[in-house]
């Protein structure tokens, strides 16, 4: 083809191809290898397909099993409202220290995940992860008790960061609360760095189960006021440019209940969102889903949506779909501890299950962006780690003295 076509036009063509083809077409010559694999080309074909709307179509449901140690992925229509086509995206990896991998956070179709200091980033798209170094802000080192942490991408810099905020412990109950530690890994320099950003005082995160969501160059957090001794001055979003790295407080919507058991943040339609748990009693307690139509305009909040419990139904809420009705994860009936991805029509408060189990508030969803991200980087996959260590067994038996088996 690039015989009779202009080298323009070939790449126009190359950009509108598929990643599961382009994949392909490595092999065609090496001038092609070096162009779909080039930092250049992986963004610019990120850039167009974000702006194709048929990206929004796919979503990406994480989950886990109870003793299974494996994370498991899997791919939905969001146009089809039965949900009867679910395509299974193998994960490569399985925890060694923990039951299970803790996620970070996703960007653009890629997932930032975890087990004790041991981070990844993987790209089911392309069916590659990377293991990144070890961070400078270490457990034993700097005697920390507590990280929260963070997956984002920086549109400005290009750039895919992991974000940590460390606590030191206290030596005594007396001691004063030192000051958390900032640390950030860019996927552009490729190592992590501490940084002199400024963690604002009198502020402390709600809610460390659920992913930070990462929207405009910023990570955002549900956090909120530290106690006194009148009670709560009330939730807020904590953000963090990852340009910047500055910290930065976004308040509430006005016209909120009062009466928040939980909150965490969102991207719903390509805005911040606020998923809030209000009420007082089990008997009232209902789901709000809050959008800021216009980033950073704090007038902009708007109220999306409201589920009802079902008495005890629906644990949590997960995410609009394109239909109107909502992802919610559903308690299942039975002995076992599980729950359900499941579909909430808001006109007839009305259940269905979707057929995709997992342990209770650990389900992800995210939309499922097709992205070349990683390609350019060191391939690791779980054979040739599983080589390195079959020889270096049978080296450390020709030492001893013995035949590897």
């Amino acid at each position: 083809m690039s015989d009779h076509l202009p080298d323009e036009v070939v790449l126009e063509i190359l950009h509108r191809l598929p990643v599961k083809s382009l994949i392909r077409f490595r092999c065609v010559s090496n001038s092609w290898n070096s162009l779909i694999t080039s930092s250049v080309f992986i963004k610019s074909h990120l850039t167009r397909s974000l702006s194709l709307p048929s990206n929004s179509n796919k979503l990406i449901v994480r989950h886990y099993i109870d003793n299974s140690s494996v994370d498991y992925y899997k791919l939905i229509d969001d146009n089809n409202d039965s949900f009867d086509q679910i395509q299974n995206i193998e994960f490569p990896l399985t925890t060694r220290r923990i039951q299970h991998f803790m996620l970070i956070g996703s960007a653009n179709g890629l997932f930032s995940l975890h087990e004790k200091e041991r981070y990844i980033l993987w790209n089911p798209s392309i069916r590659k992860f990377t293991t990144l170094p070890k961070p400078c802000i270490t457990v034993k080192a700097h005697c920390i008790w507590r990280c929260r942490q963070a997956f984002g991408f920086d549109p400005r810099t290009n750039d895919y960061k992991v974000v940590r905020i460390a606590f030191p412990s206290r030596t005594n109950v007396f001691e004063q609360a030192k000051p958390p530690l900032i640390e950030v890994y860019s996927l552009n320099e490729g190592c992590w760095r501490i940084t002199s950003a400024s963690f604002p005082p009198g502020i402390a995160f709600t809610n460390w189960r659920h992913p930070a969501t990462s929207l405009n160059g910023a990570v955002h957090f549900a956090a909120a006021y530290e106690y006194e001794p009148g009670g709560p001055c009330g939730p807020l979003v904590l953000s963090f440019d990852l340009r910047d790295e500055v910290f930065h407080v976004i308040p509430l919507p006005n016209g909120i209940s009062r009466w928040i058991n939980s909150v965490h943040t969102s991207v719903i339609g390509g805005s911040l969102s606020l998923l809030f748990c209000c009420g007082r009693h089990a008997d009232d307690t209902c789901f709000a889903i809050w959008v800021m139509k216009e980033y950073g305009v704090f007038d902009s909040w708007t109220k999306q949506s409201t589920v009802d419990l079902n008495g005890g139904e629906i644990n949590w809420v997960l995410g609009l779909q394109k239909n109107g009705n909502i992802l919610v994860e559903a308690n299942v009936e039975g002995p076992s501890l599980c729950s359900e991805l499941s579909s909430y029509d808001p006109k007839s408060k009305q259940v269905k299950n979707l057929g995709i189990c997992g342990t209770p508030f650990y389900f992800h969803v995210d939309n499922y962006i097709e992205n070349l991200g990683l390609l350019d980087k060191p391939n690791e996959t779980v054979s040739e780690r599983r080589v390195i260590r079959k020889r270096k067994c049978s080296l450390e038996s020709k030492r001893m003295g013995h035949q590897p088996m």
